[in-house]
């Protein structure tokens, strides 16, 4: 993977940049920007599945001094690898996939956390979407003791995307719920799995629930409403490797 510090470019060096292919993470748009070149970024920006982001010029006034135009962009720290290609290469070198999705956690410190305890417990790759998750720049670095550089990121489309391509791989697809009947001490984390973690405040949408091909608890001896969300993958990580390590 390739390192690299944020980029901020200035008048439709954004553009350029598409149009070279040089890896962007996300590209900030004021809310009510136009112009020559706009219109280009945005679809650029869309056909290479790189997130944009409306914001007021506030926003854009406090990262770049001097005139930004309206648009300025990060350069990505990683290089993000289409799902289908990592799964592919997983199943091709004779091992069982194990993933993380991350669905709508855009918190730095809990991303990167999550990140450390997947590198240190063998996840083979965690899993984005374009929207709702948090930008993998070099705060994310720090914030996961350099760990990021240590794994596979894949970034698709939207989350339907990602499950039927899990599904069409053969891969199980777990979530964890306070209200499920199954223990996480239950599941055959031996078998191709992924697991899905949601933000902490809303946990992982209706629809997501509803395409998992199963839900579980966290064992707790004293009952509480929940986890941090990168204490909960913490835990779930090393059961998967727990059993993965057990003959």
């Amino acid at each position: 993977m390739r390192s690299q510090k944020s980029l901020v470019y200035g008048r439709h060096p954004v553009l350029e940049a598409l149009e070279n292919n040089k890896p962007l993470d996300r590209i900030l748009i004021h809310h009510s920007v136009s112009g020559e070149g706009i219109g280009d970024i945005i679809r650029l920006a869309k056909e290479k599945h790189t997130p944009i982001v409306r914001v007021p010029v506030e926003k854009l006034n406090s990262l770049v001094r001097g005139n930004h135009q309206g648009v300025i962009a990060y350069g990505a720290i990683v290089d993000y690898t289409p799902l289908q290609d990592v799964i592919s290469h997983i199943y091709d070198g004779g091992k069982t996939p194990f993933l993380l999705l991350l669905d709508g956690i855009t918190d730095v410190r809990n991303t990167g956390a999550i990140i450390r305890s997947a590198v240190c417990c063998g996840v083979d790759a965690i899993v984005f979407t374009e929207k709702n998750s948090a930008p993998l720049h070099e705060d994310m670095v720090k914030t996961s003791a350099g760990a990021m550089m240590q794994i596979t990121f894949c970034r698709e489309k939207n989350i339907a995307t990602v499950m039927d391509t899990l599904k069409l791989n053969g891969i199980q697809i777990y979530s964890s719920d306070l209200q499920a009947t199954a223990s996480l001490l239950d599941l055959d984390f031996k078998q191709p799995c992924c697991v899905v973690m949601g933000a902490e405040e809303k946990g992982i949408s209706p629809a997501t629930r509803e395409a998992c091909d199963g839900t579980f608890r966290i064992p707790m001896v004293h009952q509480f409403d929940s986890l941090n969300v990168s204490v909960a993958a913490g835990i779930i990580c090393f059961e998967a490797m727990k059993q993965r390590l057990t003959p």
